[in-house]
């Protein structure tokens, strides 16, 4: 008998939002530009979805998650928002793992410069 697993992961990409992030002065003179990306590992579902919304997790409440999160505050650190973002995904039960990344993409004119996050719910 050949055991067949599957995983399911839900992802946003590219969600570019105005952030008011840095240390420097001209960074927090005005918010600037932070792109970011989430891809969450979902539990196994103990049933089919079924086609409908109240068997999934619903994207938008972490999209929307996000933008209210990234408009709360000044952030000193990228990494402190992706934390922040990190805690939000894994806040929705059906989350066993999110990987979490933000690019600051107006920092240099030759690249991004970003910091990226994988947490992984304990089991126990």
């Amino acid at each position: 008998m050949t055991m067949v697993t599957s995983q399911r992961r839900i992802f946003i990409r590219d969600m570019r939002l105005p952030v008011s992030i840095g240390i420097y002065d001209f960074e927090l003179a005005k918010p600037q530009a932070v792109v970011i990306n989430v891809e969450l590992l979902l539990a196994d579902p103990d049933r089919a979805h079924d086609d409908s919304i109240a068997n999934v997790l619903n994207y938008d409440l972490i999209h929307d998650g996000i933008v209210e999160l990234a408009a709360s505050r000044h952030f000193n650190l990228q990494e402190t928002l992706v934390e922040g973002i990190l805690d939000l995904c894994l806040a929705q039960p059906q989350v066993v793992e999110a990987r979490v990344s933000t690019e600051k993409p107006d920092v240099y004119k030759d690249c991004r410069v970003g910091y990226e996050a994988v947490r992984r719910r304990a089991t126990g």
